[in-house]
C-alpha cells in the first residue's frame, strides 16, 4: 500500500530509541525524509545514516529552548519545511497523585506539554500554508484510562490531549490532521523500566510483573515496536486525511472501553 508520503519530511522528536525510533523507521520505509532528534547526538547521526531515506541526525534536548530552536533550524536548513511532526518524549517518574508537589506538577507540564506546543508552533504555519500536514503525538493508554502510580504522566498527557483535540478542529479545513496514538504495553526500554519499578515496589521479580501484564492483555502479549510504527505511519499518511482529532489506542485490547 502506498501511503502517499514519498518525499515528505518528518520531524520525529526523541527518535533515537523506543517508540520514536519505531515511528521514524516506519516513515523512512515509506520514503519520507527524516529528522532524527535526541540527546545522544552520535546515536542520532548513526541512525540517520542507516535509514533508507534522506535523513539527518540532530543532537538536541527538546525540553530546552536552545535545544528545540536548534533542532527546528537544522530541519528547515536541510529540508526547507516539515510536513509531518511526531511529538514524543521521555515519560516522567512514577508516583501517586496524593504525593505530588507543585514542583512535580510544573515538571510534568514542562516535559509533556510545553515542548510539544513549541514544536507545533514552529511547524504548523508552514503546514497550513501548504495545505498539507500531519501532527501525531505519541501518548499513553493513560489518556483513555489513567494508570495507577503514573500520576504525572496521566496529568501531563491529558493536558496535551486537550490541546491537540482543540487544535485539530481549528486546522482541519487546511488539510492538517492532528491525532494521538496511545500505546499500551509495547516492548520498549521504558516498559521494561516500569515493570522493574513495579517489581521493586511489590518485592517480586520483573518476570512476575510481565506475566501478570500479559495476562491482562486480551492479545496475550506485549506489542512490538514494528506494529506501533506501522500504525503511526498510517496516521501520518495521505490515506488518513479524514482521520483527525482522534486518540487511537494500539494496546492489544488492554483498555476495556470503546
Amino acid at each position: 500500500m502506498d501511503l502517499g508520503i514519498q518525499g515528505k519530511t518528518a520531524f520525529v522528536a526523541a527518535s533515537t530509541g523506543g517508540l520514536g525510533l519505531a515511528v521514524a523507521s516506519a516513515l523512512a520505509g515509506e520514503g519520507a525524509n527524516l529528522v532524527i532528534t535526541g540527546r545522544r547526538g552520535e546515536e542520532a547521526r548513526c541512525i540517520a545514516a542507516e535509514l533508507p531515506a534522506a535523513a539527518i541526525g540532530v543532537e538536541a534536548d527538546l525540553c530546552t529552548h536552545d535545544g528545540l530552536t536548534a533542532a527546528v533550524a537544522a530541519a528547515n536548513a536541510r529540508f526547507g519545511s516539515v510536513d509531518i511532526l511526531v511529538l514524543n518524549g521521555p515519560g516522567p517518574a512514577p508516583g501517586t497523585a496524593a504525593g505530588l508537589s507543585s514542583a512535580d506538577m510544573s515538571s510534568a507540564f514542562d516535559l509533556l506539554l510545553r515542548p510539544q506546543h513549541a514544536l507545533v508552533s514552529s511547524f504548523l504555519p508552514g503546514m497550513r500554508n501548504r495545505r498539507w500536514g500531519r501532527v501525531l503525538a505519541i501518548g499513553s493508554s493513560g489518556v483513555a484510562a489513567p494508570l495507577p502510580n503514573l500520576a504525572l504522566s496521566n496529568t501531563g498527557r491529558a493536558a496535551l490531549a486537550g490541546y491537540l483535540k482543540t487544535l485539530a478542529a481549528e486546522v482541519a479545513s487546511d488539510d492538517v490532521t492532528v491525532n494521538m496514538l496511545l500505546p499500551g504495553r509495547i516492548a520498549t526500554e521504558r516498559t521494561r523500566c516500569l515493570d522493574q519499578a513495579a517489581a521493586r515496589r511489590r518485592g517480586v521479580t520483573a518476570e512476575v510483573i510481565e506475566a501478570e501484564s500479559r495476562a491482562s492483555i486480551p492479545a496475550g502479549r506485549y506489542g512490538s515496536t514494528e506494529e506501533f510504527g506501522a500504525t503511526a505511519a498510517f496516521l501520518c499518511s495521505g490515506l488518513a486525511s479524514y482521520v483527525t482529532g482522534t486518540a487511537l489506542r494500539c494496546d492489544g485490547g488492554l483498555v476495556r472501553t470503546l
